[in-house]
């Protein structure tokens, strides 16, 4: 904690990837806001291996203003690391996490940090209150996550949750603490407990750029978060393969039942292949959800750094 005559810090961390069209925005917002949040502001942006004019724009704030740093990846290690990147970087005696696009309202600010500078709460979030804006299917695939995530996990994610959020430095040292490779972050915040309240906004565009973030990717990034934080997927393949035991033993009763009362033999070709494509399908389901837990185990036995910085200042 800052001693009496020193000035309470707030550390921004913010991701980057190919943001050249944003950071000056971004940067001009916060300092729009900055006479309202009763803290000293530093920022700490992370360059995920950026390929546009990123790093340079980031050097010359970085020189114009001491209170900006940067820390530039050897290539693009994804979000995740960027946010842990940043947490690791980050000196105050608060952290905030947002994303550069401006879809984290920098007017909330100086109300989450008021929030948890008064000690009744260790984190401030923010969540969606709506999806305006957003493909239709999209937000169904989202919201079904959210729905389901919380069924098959003991973590519990709000639905409409962000990132965007305000910690004190307890809550983040938790936080860095867990240096698991395969990261999902809406999870880790949740895991690590400490009291969290959330505020809710109306969704926002992007002020400028395009996101980086595919219907693909998310998929990803939504697979990683149930292995992560769930096993229900293993327990659901066990009681497949259960189920199609049984029945399959039942299916050999009824064969030699029959054929000891009928005494024919029934060729029944299309029954056969179906049963045979069924139980081939689940077998490879099953596979490939044991395989991905696996995946994960091998991931995180191999040790690798989470990220390679290249400069940083």
């Amino acid at each position: 904690m800052p001693t009496e005559n020193k000035p309470e810090v707030l550390s921004l961390v913010v991701p980057v990837h190919n943001e050249e069209d944003t950071i000056d925005i971004f940067y001009q917002a916060i300092q729009d806001v900055k006479n309202q949040v009763k803290a000293e502001i530093d920022f700490h942006f992370i360059d995920d291996g950026s390929t546009d004019s990123t790093l340079s724009i980031l050097r010359k704030l970085s020189d114009k203003d001491s209170h900006v740093h940067y820390v530039s990846f050897s290539r693009n290690f994804g979000k995740e690391a960027g946010l842990y990147a940043g947490l690791e970087q980050a000196t105050g005696d608060y952290v905030a996490v947002m994303d550069v696009d401006l879809q984290d309202p920098p007017e909330l600010l100086p109300e989450m940090l008021k929030e948890v500078q008064s000690g009744d709460y260790d984190a401030v979030g923010t969540r969606r209150a709506d999806r305006k804006g957003e493909a239709k299917v999209r937000s169904w695939f989202s919201a079904q996550f959210y729905k389901w995530m919380n069924k098959i996990s003991q973590t519990h994610l709000v639905d409409g949750a962000r990132d965007y959020r305000v910690m004190t430095r307890q809550m983040v040292n938790a936080i860095l603490a867990m240096s698991e490779n395969q990261r999902f972050s809406k999870g880790i915040f949740t895991w690590v407990g400490f009291k969290t309240k959330y505020i809710p906004f109306e969704n926002r565009e992007r002020v400028a750029g395009n996101t980086s973030w595919s219907f693909w990717s998310l998929t990803k990034y939504a697979i990683e978060g149930i292995v992560s934080f769930s096993t229900m997927p293993l327990t659901i393949v066990t009681f497949l393969g259960m189920f199609t035991f049984g029945i399959s033993i039942l299916a050999g009763m009824f064969i030699v039942i029959r054929a000891l009362i009928s005494n024919t033999s029934v060729a029944g070709w299309p029954s056969m292949v179906t049963i045979m494509l069924f139980i081939g399908g689940i077998q490879m389901l099953s596979l490939g959800v044991i395989g991905r837990y696996i995946a994960a185990i091998f991931m995180e036995t191999k040790r690798r750094p989470i990220y390679i910085a290249k400069e940083e200042k």
